[in-house]
């Protein structure tokens, strides 16, 4: 039987039976498998956490679900109203834990404005930054981040990082990350519930997210779902207006940074599109005329997915055995 001819509603989910296959799913899975109580998770008033909140309380009930707030320093001064509105929205108990504290005693905060500080000498503590990378569909170039900051005064100053300096900022930064797994897990041994990670198939498919930070999970309900299709199901669901409307951010640095600026090629709904097609087989022409872009273009992007999923390979796997130890079957 011949493929669909491409376009925008292959995307489109039976939205009611989307979330029973899921909830029966994560039922499964917890009784059979995981075999804890309840699920933790945390909650960045995001999209993806939000409809793995709603999923969660679906599944097992409001007082099985136990939620965690935890912005820092440079998260956006919404982000607490956010998740604490998902969190009141669906019924759970949930905790605040600002983790500034703790990136504090580990330093990321000197670490994070040293490296920036290497490629802008004149940065310090009240400054703000974000990192940012050229759009794949507008350059042939190799891919070179760039920090943007922005003085007290209000000045901008955009500047390409070195490797050196790259590469400390992002492992200053995952120190977020981490930080808020631990705390996840803290919270999931004393209820004895099972951690939800909150990744989509976007993010999970191109490594866009930290190893043993916000990777790790005992289960990952929405790996299997695009974007595009979190969003429906966050209608589906009764998500709350404010949290459906946001663009999706990284919420990761002190300025403000969208997902397009620092990792992926596209906005969420024309990347999950490219994605499908390269998943599909549909040639770039074809994705190239739905999204209104040169076919060059979506092969650029078509080439970004394969280098991000060959870069990215070990975010997904486990601890590498060098000796045979048999399998535990019972």
């Amino acid at each position: 039987m011949p493929k669909p001819a491409f376009s925008k509603d292959l995307l489109t989910l039976d939205a009611e039976r989307e979330v029973e296959k899921i909830t029966s799913g994560l039922r499964s899975l917890m009784k059979n498998a995981i075999k804890r109580r309840g699920i933790v998770l945390g909650l960045s008033g995001g999209i993806d956490s939000s409809v793995t909140c709603a999923l969660s309380v679906k599944a097992f009930g409001s007082q099985k679900v136990f939620g965690l707030h935890m912005p820092e320093r440079h998260s956006s001064d919404e982000t607490l109203s956010l998740s604490t509105s998902v969190s009141n929205h669906f019924g759970i108990d949930s905790t605040h834990e600002d983790i500034s504290g703790i990136l504090e005693a580990v330093g990321f905060y000197r670490r994070y404005d040293a490296a920036v500080k290497s490629v802008i000498p004149d940065y310090g503590a009240d400054w703000k930054s974000k990192i940012v990378i050229p759009n794949v569909i507008e350059t042939k170039e190799f891919s070179l981040f760039s920090v943007v900051a922005q003085s007290p005064a209000g000045e901008i100053q955009k500047v390409r990082l070195s490797l050196k300096a790259y590469l400390e900022i992002l492992a200053a930064t995952n120190f977020k990350q981490r930080t808020r797994k631990m705390l996840e897990y803290y919270h999931a041994d004393r209820l004895n519930y099972a951690v939800a990670g909150t990744p989509n198939r976007l993010e999970y498919d191109q490594g866009f997210f930290v190893k043993l930070g916000d990777g790790a999970a005992d289960v990952k309900p929405i790996a299997h779902l695009y974007k595009t299709q979190v969003y429906q199901l966050a209608e589906f669901l009764g998500v709350p207006d404010q949290i459906r409307k946001r663009p999706p951010t990284t919420d990761t640095y002190s300025l403000p940074q969208g997902q397009d600026e620092f990792y992926f090629s596209l906005p969420h709904d024309k990347m999950d599109l490219c994605l499908y097609g390269k998943n599909h087989g549909y040639a770039v022409a074809e994705v190239a005329e739905v999204l209104e872009l040169k076919p060059e273009q979506i092969q650029r992007v078509y080439d970004d997915i394969e280098t991000k999923r060959t870069t990215t390979r070990y975010l997904h796997l486990p601890a590498q055995l060098v000796g045979e130890v048999p399998e535990i079957t019972k």
